[in-house]
């Protein structure tokens, strides 16, 4: 590591609202990532018949545990919990729901208020919020992480041919770009999900062919601006090939610019998902969605819990993303780097 570098890393971590911010989306991102394990309608361990089973990593029949039928097992159905508790143990992980389990033993009408066996009460259909914002959160992080890979590096590489080469190749391509980011993409995801219904890697596509001009303009740029430097002048006196000049010399230069604006395109990823999903445009119902829950606080104003939760969560997690943004922009500048 530079002297340089360390400065950097040093400066972003004397930013305490950076550093927690990053600090608490870890922590988030580390339990949903468990969420299986936290939030989940099978137990972690059963032991049967001097016997150990795992049902979360492996799907066990009903005759394993002296069922009828050689189906999926339902832990909850009271004859299999009278089998294990006769002949061994089974232990269910801290929420005993996942994200589509519904609960068929509640006593009151759904939206059920937030109680001891539901944190966050449940949704109109009687599924657990918790463990919805859990495996959600996951859903939305691991897509906005994905989204803002793809599209960085495709966005940087057109940006970097269009900088470097310049002339017709950066008019032409500037052009193609205009026309490009003047499509309507609601209207794209309108005809795509009246077609099929759209899966995660479906949606994170037709998104990516929309979201990588996001670093174009900041890397072309740069690079219009480090090409006719000495040094870039020397290299290709030199004979150094074009290739070497753009990732050895003049990239690390416009990475600079660009690792400042991941924190903030990956927030506008979360926020466009959920939007898409609040509309109906973005993944089915199967998967577990933060805009569905948006949705559903908005469909049922007399559960406030709903909304309350989703508001927090989605809130919180947005303004740590902010904050770790606005923290690298200050550690990358070099008037406040000693």
């Amino acid at each position: 590591m530079t002297l340089l570098t360390s400065d950097k890393f040093r400066a972003f971590w004397q930013n305490k609202r950076a550093r927690y911010s990053l600090l608490l989306l870890g922590l988030f991102l580390l339990l949903s990532l468990l969420a299986e394990v936290i939030a989940n309608d099978k137990p972690l361990i059963i032991k049967y018949n001097n016997s150990y089973y795992f049902p979360i990593i492996s799907d066990y029949n009903e005759t394993d545990f002296g069922g009828d039928f050689p189906t999926s097992t339902d832990y909850k159905d009271p004859l299999i919990m009278q089998n294990i508790k006769k002949n061994g143990w089974m232990v269910f992980p801290i929420i005993p729901y996942s994200f589509n389990t519904v609960d068929y033993n509640l006593d009151v009408p759904t939206p059920a208020a937030p109680d001891k066996n539901h944190w966050l009460g449940t949704d109109d259909e009687g599924r657990d919020v918790l463990a919805r914002i859990l495996y959600g959160l996951r859903l939305s992080i691991l897509f906005a992480f994905i989204l803002t890979l793809l599209s960085s590096l495709i966005g940087i590489m057109i940006g970097a041919v269009q900088g470097y080469m310049g002339g017709k190749t950066d008019i032409i391509m500037q052009r193609f770009l205009e026309i490009w980011e003047s499509l309507p993409q609601l209207f794209v995801l309108i005809i795509v999900a009246s077609v099929f219904a759209p899966g995660f890697w479906t949606l994170l596509i037709i998104m990516l062919f929309f979201s990588w001009p996001a670093l174009t303009g900041v890397v072309r740029a740069e690079f219009l601006r480090v090409r006719n430097f000495e040094f870039v002048k020397a290299a290709k006196v030199l004979g150094v090939s074009d290739f070497r000049i753009i990732w050895r010399h003049i990239l690390p230069n416009a990475l600079v610019a660009s690792i400042t604006f991941i924190p903030f395109i990956m927030s506008e990823s979360i926020v466009a998902l959920t939007a898409l999903d609040f509309l109906g445009l973005g993944l089915s119902h199967d998967y577990p969605s933060l805009g569905d829950l948006v949705r559903q606080g908005k469909d049922n104003l007399q559960s406030p819990w709903i909304g309350i939760s989703i508001f927090v969560v989605l809130s919180g997690c947005l303004s740590m993303l902010i904050f770790i943004g606005e923290g690298i922009r200050d550690a990358f500048d070099s008037r406040r780097v000693r």
